[in-house]
Formats: structure tokens, C-alpha cells, sequence
């Protein structure tokens, strides 16, 4: 008897066409769901038909490029333009996948979506825990925060409790086309990972003077939407000391930089709150928090109050970007998380 009907969102990868079989093989009826996001992505999707040949699963195919463009490009262009840091991976999983791609499976008649992304969902009997995968080097939760009690009771992730490598070498046993594929990019819209080019083909740039923190004019920049909190290379200034990326003023064009030092904060304020048990906790709690992907888990003293979030770390945090998202663990529960609006001096 089939444990349900689940449609896996496939990219043409080795994660998502191997979450496939092994929802096949656990006795789930599978389709493939391929979601074509981008106009000028000339990625060929003959792997992908191959592997559900393979699998005798049917394939799906949805045009989601208006949405995409306007939900996640447009989203990611503007938000450089305010000299902040977007994070279009979150935004795309929270209203293309987990928005319209969720609700459509559902009016089709799944029971489930799957991906690929490693992390797990814990069944409880009152309520869905997002948690971190076993591979804590792959680890995708971050991605997820905004994931809530209703999209996580449709939500599947057969990676969560394996290792990439092994991964990788069931594909392979299985004969999947996709096992030897290379891992996608970091901003699938962004083939050579180049935003600063991207970007410049998008948004009209202004240069403006860069400042330090007392107003004194150090050099010129080529318009903020090229430039990042906390970066150091291409500022083209001549100093006896390293500078830095501190901030942006926005409204008068200029790049404020400075030394490391002064990139560091112990406090910052958070908006745009989601959690994933639907609702925020009653007062300050303990936590462990990440303020970028790649960044590690810091202990902190969360504070939540009317809407946002105050975070105080134990220890000094560098490069605390405004538009970047910071996300709230307990061990290895995803509490939540929400959109940095900056540091606290």
C-alpha cells in the first residue's frame, strides 16, 4: 500500500533525483516536479527526463519565471540598490518553492513535497520540528526558517539523515544520470556567481565619496550596490591600516569604511520574524544563531519583543550586514529567524 502521493521538486541534481528513488523505494507514489524559474537559464533538463524515465516516475514541468523575477531577481537587485544584503535563496524557497510550488502540488492531489535540501522534519504528535541535518557540514536548515507548522506537516526531506558522500554513491548504485553532477552555484540565476556584473545590468550605479566615521573623504566608489559590509578588497584606498566596508548611507551616496575593529558588534536588531512552531517564545531564551550561511554558531540571549528581535552575543560578531538573514537554533531545532536591520554599537 502506498504511503502517499509525494512530488519531489527537481532541479536535475544528484540531491533531489536521489530524494526521488528513495521515496520510491520507501513506497510513496512519486512525481517529479521541475520548476522552470529563470528566462535566460539554458540549463538542459535531459538528465532530469532521463532519471524519471529511470525511476518510471511522471514528470511535471511549471513555468514560475514571472513570479521568480518578480518575488526573487527584482527582490535581490533592490535590496543592493538600499545597500543592504539579500539572501535570494531564502526568499525563493519561502514563495516560489514552499509558496507556489507547495500549494500547487496540493491542488494536484500530493500528500507531500520533497526536496533535496539536507535537513530534517521531526513528526511530533502535536506539532513539526524543523531540525538540522545529520551532515552538519551540508547542513541547508538555515535556508528554511521560514518554514511553519503548515508547511512542514506536507514537507519531506529524505537527505536529512545522510552524509553527501554517501549521497553521491547511492546515486551512483542506482545508475542515476545526475550522480556525477556538480553541485549547483550559489545564486542559480547568477551562472558565474559574478552579482557585482549582474547587478550593474540591473540598477543604475551612482559613485559617491567613501567616508570614514568622522566624514573625512578617503576615496570614491563606484555605486554601493558593488560593495558588502565587511569587505576589505577593491575599495581602491591607500592607508597604513587594512579598511573595511562598515555601512552605507544611503541617502547621501556614501560608503563609510573603517578599520576591523570597528566591524565588530555584540548586538544586533532583527525583523521580519518567522517561526517555524507558528508563534514567538514568551521571553528571553538561550539560542545558538547564525548571521550568515557559512557563518558559525554563536551563542546568544535572544529577546524577542512587539515584532522584532534583539540579539546579544557572548562574544563580538564581525560584519553584522543590514538585509542579511540571522537564524535562531536550540541544539539542533530551528526556533526561527528574520532579516538583520543592523548592528548595535
Amino acid at each position: 500500500m502506498s504511503k502517499g502521493r509525494v512530488a519531489v521538486a527537481m532541479s536535475g541534481g544528484v540531491d533531489s533525483s536521489l530524494a526521488a528513488a528513495l521515496l520510491k523505494e520507501a513506497g510513496y507514489e512519486v512525481g517529479g516536479v521541475y520548476m522552470q524559474l529563470w528566462a535566460d537559464h539554458s540549463y538542459s533538463t535531459s538528465d532530469l527526463e532521463h532519471t524519471c524515465q529511470l525511476l518510471e516516475i511522471p514528470l511535471h514541468k511549471l513555468n514560475l519565471e514571472a513570479d521568480f523575477k518578480s518575488l526573487v531577481i527584482d527582490y535581490f537587485c533592490r535590496e543592493y540598490s538600499l545597500g543592504r544584503t539579500p539572501n535570494p535563496c531564502i526568499v525563493c524557497n519561502q514563495h516560489i518553492k514552499f509558496g507556489f510550488l507547495l500549494n500547487k502540488v496540493l491542488e494536484m492531489g500530493a500528500d507531500y513535497l520533497a526536496t533535496g535540501h539536507y535537513a530534517r522534519v521531526e513528526h511530533l504528535p502535536n506539532n513539526y520540528r524543523l531540525l538540522k541535518a545529520v551532515d552538519q557540514g551540508k547542513d541547508q536548515s538555515y535556508f528554511l526558517y521560514t518554514l511553519g507548522q503548515s508547511e512542514l506537516q506536507h514537507l519531506l526531506l529524505p537527505l536529512g539523515e545522510l552524509r553527501k558522500k554517501n549521497v553521491r554513491s547511492l546515486a551512483d548504485e542506482l545508475g542515476l544520470p545526475t550522480s556525477s553532477r556538480h553541485d549547483s552555484q550559489d545564486v542559480c540565476f547568477i551562472p558565474d556567481n559574478d552579482y557585482r556584473s549582474f547587478i550593474a545590468k540591473h540598477i543604475s550605479l551612482e559613485p559617491g565619496d567613501i567616508v570614514d566615521t568622522e566624514g573625512k573623504v578617503l576615496g570614491r566608489h563606484k555605486g554601493l550596490a558593488q560593495y558588502t559590509v565587511g569587505q576589505r578588497q577593491g575599495l581602491g584606498l591607500a592607508s597604513d591600516e587594512r579598511l573595511y566596508v562598515l555601512k552605507f548611507d544611503v541617502a547621501s551616496n556614501r560608503l563609510v569604511a573603517g578599520t576591523q575593529d570597528q566591524l565588530l558588534s555584540n548586538t544586533l536588531i532583527a525583523s521580519k520574524l518567522s517561526w517555524t512552531s507558528g508563534e514567538a517564545p514568551k521571553e528571553p531564551v538561550n539560542i545558538t544563531a547564525k548571521i550568515r550561511y557559512n557563518a558559525p554558531d554563536m551563542v546568544a540571549k535572544l529577546h524577542p519583543r512587539d515584532g522584532v528581535a534583539e540579539v546579544n552575543f557572548h562574544q563580538p560578531q564581525k560584519a553584522i550586514a543590514p538585509g542579511q538573514t540571522i537564524v535562531f537554533y536550540q541544539g539542533d531545532c530551528v526556533l526561527g529567524g528574520g532579516i538583520i536591520e543592523g548592528g548595535v554599537d
